[in-house]
């Protein structure tokens, strides 16, 4: 598996397909390999004539694993993207997270806008801005000796996860921590990228796509029925409608 070092951070990578690139941010907790290839996201674009480029965020996955909370800031996060993206030569290109990917793929279609085609915001709606999802609790459930000392429901559903993925449980603590910087909303009032919003439908992490979807201009909602946050990744819904989007695109 290739990878490349952002300054001292080595960040790893899968590169397949040819055509126009799209890059793929996976969630909190995941990997490339859990939230993409295994689903088919990589294999189904490969086969609509698209570029797939998908890392393994810095504390997940193969990428480097850091414990010190401010080397996961939202920002520092993105700019791996960036570099991944600079790395490769690659001007621009369209650009899906889900959940946490969802929010760094936000960051940098207001910051850098112009490393954008598109943006698709996977998993993630008006918590973007109002907060929710995995907080203070997933962190301590994370760091506990075994499964069975969480009570909590939600910090039990990421610590069986991230047992089920054999993570760095340290590492993940440190980037919850870390990453919990909201976008406002005059930072989403003034993303101007074309944007999809594709939340399911029972979904009580992500909070409601229509509600986002009324503070960024322009963007579309795409509705993932009957799933919820972990089981929408790999959905056919979800993938027709990426598809249909990306079709948009000149």
């Amino acid at each position: 598996m290739p990878s490349f070092h952002n300054g001292a951070v080595e960040i790893a990578y899968l590169d397949e397909g040819e055509g126009e690139p799209i890059l793929l941010v996976h969630g909190f907790a995941s990997s490339k390999n859990v939230n993409w290839a295994y689903p088919t996201w990589v294999s189904e674009l490969k086969k609509n004539g698209r570029r797939v480029i998908a890392l393994d965020n810095r504390g997940h996955g193969d990428s480097a694993k850091l414990y010190d909370s401010e080397d996961y800031h939202i920002g520092i996060m993105a700019g791996d993207v960036t570099a991944l993206m600079d790395h490769l030569e690659i001007a621009r290109a369209d650009i899906m997270g889900y959940s946490l990917g969802g929010r760094m793929t936000a960051w940098l279609a207001h910051r850098a806008p112009q490393r954008l085609r598109s943006a698709i915001l996977g998993g993630i709606g008006i918590g973007l801005i109002e907060g929710g999802g995995p907080g203070e609790k997933v962190a301590e459930a994370l760091e506990a000796d075994s499964l069975d000392d969480v009570t909590d429901p939600v910090g039990r559903t990421f610590r069986a996860f991230a047992d089920q993925t054999r993570s760095d449980r340290r590492a993940l603590a440190a980037c919850l921590r870390g990453s919990r910087r909201l976008m406002t909303r005059e930072e989403a009032a003034d993303v101007a990228v074309p944007v999809l919003i594709a939340v399911g439908t029972t979904d009580e992490i992500a909070g409601s796509a229509a509600a986002l979807a009324g503070i960024i201009p322009g963007s579309k909602v795409l509705d993932i029925p009957d799933r919820d946050h972990m089981r929408a990744v790999g959905d056919k819904v979800y993938k027709a409608g990426v598809l249909e989007f990306l079709s948009e695109r000149k």
